[in-house]
């Protein structure tokens, strides 16, 4: 290993003890994680191998849509963040946000998905 990466960010595919492949961050300015990130070692492990989804749902106590919405993602197994309106994030943001504070709202990957009724549309295509 180059001494000069020692002190800088780097990722390796270790077999049997043996390094097989190393990820090593570029110098460049700022904070790239460009390639000693998770996805590029899966990508390197597997070409066609499909990144999981983000999922974050902003709910609210109590409420049997955001039940269902919840329900819905742990059937098809797919792990979510659940951020409740006013106890974990202000109202106010969830409005700036998603337009709306009807619950839940829905966002996949950074997109917003919507209600309850949008999400179970998305999980059909």
């Amino acid at each position: 290993i180059n001494a000069e990466y020692m002190g800088w960010r780097y990722s390796m595919l270790v077999e049997d003890g043996v390094i097989r492949k190393m990820f090593i961050e570029p110098q460049v300015e700022g904070d790239p994680f460009e390639v000693s990130d998770a996805d590029t070692m899966l990508l390197h492990l597997n070409p066609n191998a499909r990144k999981p989804s983000f999922i974050c749902l902003f709910t609210k106590p109590g409420c049997p849509f955001c039940a269902r919405a919840k329900l819905m993602l742990q059937q098809k197994e797919l792990p979510f963040v659940e951020q409740v309106m006013d106890v974990d994030v202000p109202r106010e943001v969830v409005l700036a946000v998603a337009g709306s504070t009807k619950a839940p709202q829905v966002f996949i990957d950074g997109k917003h998905i919507g209600s309850c009724d949008d999400l179970e549309r998305h999980l059909r295509r």
